[in-house]
């Protein structure tokens, strides 16, 4: 067995495992969504500022990562844009396949990572999705805005507040910020992130596969393709071929691939719900690129990867 299908095998048992104890044992949505908070807001920051904080930062591209993840996404939402019409779209749909084009499931991409490249995958992870987690938050935010409905869009956080307060984000600040001032934590201290970023992976695994949703419509079906193909297959693809004109290569080029080619974020589902996006058609491209994405990803990694 490959190295990368032996990181995926763990990964999908978490997903089934979450799948499996949110539909017959922790059947509260409430309990599901205090976990998906406590690691969304401390687990995954805390596991972001401890891979920082000691990584060698000279040995990783910052500049061509955020090139390759930024103009595919930029430009794949401009094409969805342009084509609404001869796709059919209306304003809350189009939204939903933007959405569902862009965003990522940062926990399945962490723990892929992980698994493949140890603490230096996370930390260039880390820094990929600190280009890349702002920067799809705009677009989505700013479509949603544009193009959503607007007699159901609830009252928001506006967009600089809203990414000024990312808890992903500030956890790549505080990291980057440790290691460039080459600032040694207490060890009590150390030892507290250190042991708030263990559960990140598992939780957030496990909060993704009890977050996929059933009830894909025959008329939704030509929609949920093409943001999967979409998603799964031209992003990763597009960014690579930046990437290796710009000449990344080994970890790098892999955590841009898993970046660019993990599912999109059930948190996609919420968004469509709140600014007035196609709610169904968000959850079904959801659930569906999570099952795609269990073949694709290895697929992406064996042909593009290093």
């Amino acid at each position: 067995m490959s190295a990368v299908s032996t990181a995926i095998v763990p990964i999908v048992l978490l997903l089934v495992l979450g799948l499996a104890l949110r539909r017959h044992v922790l059947t509260d949505a409430a309990f599901w969504r205090g976990l998906e908070s406590l690691t969304y807001f401390v687990f995954t920051p805390a596991l972001f500022v401890h891979s920082l904080a000691d990584v060698d930062l000279t040995t990783v591209p910052v500049l061509p990562i955020a090139a390759a993840v930024i103009v595919p996404v930029t430009v794949m939402t401009g094409i969805l844009i342009v084509c609404r019409r001869p796709l059919r779209l209306d304003g809350p749909a189009l939204t939903s396949m933007i959405q569902g084009s862009t965003r990522l499931n940062t926990y399945i991409g962490l723990s892929l990572v992980f698994a493949l490249h140890g603490q230096d995958g996370v930390a260039t992870f880390a820094l990929a999705a600190a280009v890349m987690v702002p920067t799809v938050n705009i677009v989505c935010v700013t479509a949603l805005s544009v193009f959503g409905d607007q007699d159901r869009q609830a009252s928001r956080v506006p967009l600089v507040r809203a990414l000024c307060t990312n808890p992903l984000v500030l956890g790549c600040l505080a990291g980057l910020l440790l290691n460039l001032l080459a600032v040694r934590l207490p060890g009590y201290a150390a030892s507290t992130i250190s042991t708030l970023a263990a559960p990140a992976l598992a939780c957030g695994t496990l909060v993704a596969g009890a977050s996929v949703m059933a009830g894909l419509r025959r008329t939704d079906l030509p929609h949920v393709a093409l943001a999967s193909i979409l998603k799964l297959g031209t992003l990763p693809v597009a960014a690579v071929g930046i990437a290796a004109l710009l000449g990344v290569r080994g970890v790098a080029l892999d955590s841009i691939i898993i970046i660019c080619a993990v599912p999109t974020s059930p948190s996609a589902y919420i968004l469509a719900t709140r600014m007035g996006g196609n709610a169904q058609l968000m959850g079904s491209i959801t659930a569906v690129q999570t099952i795609l994405a269990l073949a694709t990803l290895p697929l992406m990694l064996t042909a593009l990867g290093t």
